[in-house]
């Protein structure tokens, strides 16, 4: 199983960007999805999650309420982050997470992808 991330990039304040995650392999299931991020110097914090069972729940950080918009589309197992009204406070690597059944274990287990960089200038 593996999470792949990308839409990264350089933007000025003000502007918007997607960001993008598709999950592949052996998977049965993808009970819940995410995408974090995590500055320079700073912990990796949580932006925005969706679940995927049980009515597609999402929950935002106060940070980015009113910006981001979480979405999946679950025939093709892609998560995205749209992102508008970015700010300089949002320059970070943005990772997505995913809670994935598959079908060698049939455990259900975290996933992370390998981060995509988003740079906001002023």
């Amino acid at each position: 199983v593996q999470l792949q991330a990308s839409g990264g990039g350089l933007v000025q304040a003000g502007e918007s960007l997607r960001l993008s995650c598709v999950a592949s392999g052996n998977i049965v299931e993808i009970t819940d999805m995410a995408w974090y991020r995590q500055a320079p110097g700073k912990q990796r914090e949580l932006v925005a999650s969706i679940q995927v069972s049980g009515g597609q729940n999402t929950d935002y950080a106060d940070s980015v309420k009113g910006r981001f918009a979480i979405a999946r589309d679950s025939a093709k197992n892609v998560l995205y982050l749209h992102m508008t009204g970015l700010n300089v406070g949002d320059t970070a690597v943005y990772y997505c997470w995913a809670r994935i059944r598959d079908r060698a274990s049939y455990s259900r287990r975290p996933y992370w992808g390998q981060g995509t960089q988003v740079t906001v200038s002023s």
